[in-house]
C-alpha cells in the first residue's frame, strides 16, 4: 500500500479531464482499505471507482483512494437463481459479460454501461427497464469513521430513480467493497420491451432470444449512440430522464404533440431528457473543444483537452434553456466535482 503525491486523474475519469490529485492510493484489499482509513479518516478524503460517473472541474486537494478490489464468486445456489457477490473495483461491463458466460440472468439490459461494481448500488444503475434495485440483495460497504463493515439489504439502501441511501443520508459515510446479486439460471425474465430491443431483434430475425441476444443488441444499441470514452472523453448520460405530473406532461403536449413519454403511474410521466436537449437545439453542437454528442443528446463530451469547467457551463446552459423553453427542470446524473 503506497500512497503517491499529485497524481494526474487523467487515466482514472472517463471523461479525460487532466487534474491533479493532492495524494493517491491505490486500494487491492479490504485489509488495506481499512488501513488507510484508520491511518487518514480525519483528512480529506475522496473515494474513485471507475471515474464514469463524475466531472472533474478542479484538482483534488485530498487523498484518493481508487478503490480496486477484485473477485467474482458464486455465494450460493438452487435449482433456479443463484447469488452472486462481485467485489468493488470489478468493471460493470465485465461483470456483465461474465454472468452471460454462464448463463446468467437479469442484467443482460444494463450491458456497456461504464464504471465498476462499487457505484452501481450507489447510482442504482439502469438502462432499458432494468434498475440494479431489480436484482440487488446486499452490498457489504466500510464505514469510513470507524471502519467497521456493515451489510446493507436492497431495503436498507432507499433505492429510487438513480437514487440510494448513499447518495443521500449516508452520503460520505461508507464505501462498498462488494454486492450480492440474485439472478436467474433457468425460465429467464426477458425485457424486450423497452427501447429498440424488440424491433433490432426483429432486424435480426431472432424470434426466440436468449440473454446474450438481448446483450448483444444493448451493445449494438448503446455502441451506435454512444461514443466510446476511449476515444472521446464522456461519462454517458450526463442528465437525469425528468418525472414530471402527468397534469405538466398535458401542457407540455399542447406544445409539442410528439413529445414522447414513458409512463410511471397515473399521476407521474417521465420524459426523456435526451428529447428535451434535442429540441432545444443543442444535439451535436461543438464548442471549441468540447460540446454535445452528434448522435445521443444526452452526452455532453470532451474532445481533447477541455476543462471540467467548460463543460459544466454547457450543463448550466443546457438546463436554463431547457427550464425557459418546456418548464421542465432537468438534473444532472454525473456529479460534479
Amino acid at each position: 500500500m503506497t500512497i503517491n503525491k499529485n497524481v494526474s486523474l487523467k487515466p482514472f475519469n472517463t471523461f479525460g479531464i487532466d487534474t491533479i490529485a493532492a495524494s493517491f492510493c491505490d486500494i487491492t484489499s479490504v485489509e488495506d482499505l481499512k488501513a488507510v482509513l484508520k491511518e487518514n479518516h480525519s483528512s480529506p478524503l475522496f473515494i474513485l471507482g471507475g471515474g464514469s460517473n463524475m466531472l472533474l472541474t478542479q484538482d483534488v486537494n485530498a487523498l484518493v483512494l481508487h478503490i480496486n478490489l477484485k473477485g467474482i464468486e458464486v455465494i450460493s445456489e438452487t435449482k433456479n437463481t443463484v447469488i452472486v457477490k462481485a467485489m468493488a473495483g470489478e468493471n460493470w461491463h465485465d461483470f456483465v459479460l461474465w454472468c452471460l458466460d454462464q448463463n446468467y440472468g437479469g442484467i443482460e439490459n444494463l450491458s456497456l454501461i461504464p464504471g465498476n461494481i462499487g457505484t452501481a448500488p450507489i447510482q442504482n444503475i439502469g438502462a432499458y427497464g432494468i434498475e440494479l434495485k431489480d436484482v440487488f440483495v446486499s452490498c457489504e460497504a466500510i464505514n469510513i469513521s470507524d471502519q467497521t463493515s456493515k451489510k446493507f439489504t436492497k431495503s436498507d439502501c432507499s433505492f429510487g430513480y438513480r437514487e440510494s441511501i448513499f447518495k443521500q443520508d449516508l452520503k460520505g459515510q461508507y464505501i462498498i467493497t462488494s454486492i450480492n446479486l440474485e439472478l436467474t439460471k433457468v425460465n429467464h425474465k426477458l425485457r424486450v420491451d423497452y427501447g429498440a430491443i424488440k424491433t433490432e431483434l426483429e432486424a435480426s430475425n431472432i424470434h426466440n432470444p436468449t440473454i446474450k441476444d438481448i446483450s448483444n443488441v444493448v451493445i449494438a444499441i448503446r455502441q451506435r449512440k454512444l461514443p466510446d470514452p476511449k476515444y472521446i472523453g464522456n461519462s454517458g448520460s450526463f442528465f437525469k430522464n425528468p418525472i414530471i405530473s402527468a397534469t405538466q406532461f398535458s401542457k407540455l403536449q399542447d406544445n409539442f404533440p410528439e413529445a414522447p413519454c414513458y409512463k410511471i403511474s397515473d399521476t407521474e410521466i417521465k420524459v426523456p431528457a435526451g428529447w428535451l436537449i434535442e429540441k432545444a437545439g443543442f444535439k451535436g453542437k461543438r464548442f471549441k473543444d468540447y460540446g454535445v454528442h452528434d448522435q445521443q443528446a444526452l452526452v455532453l463530451v470532451n474532445y481533447g483537452h477541455a476543462k471540467g469547467n467548460d463543460i459544466y457551463e454547457l450543463a448550466k446552459l443546457i438546463q436554463k434553456t431547457v427550464k425557459r423553453l418546456f418548464n421542465i427542470s432537468i438534473e444532472t446524473e454525473v456529479n460534479i466535482i
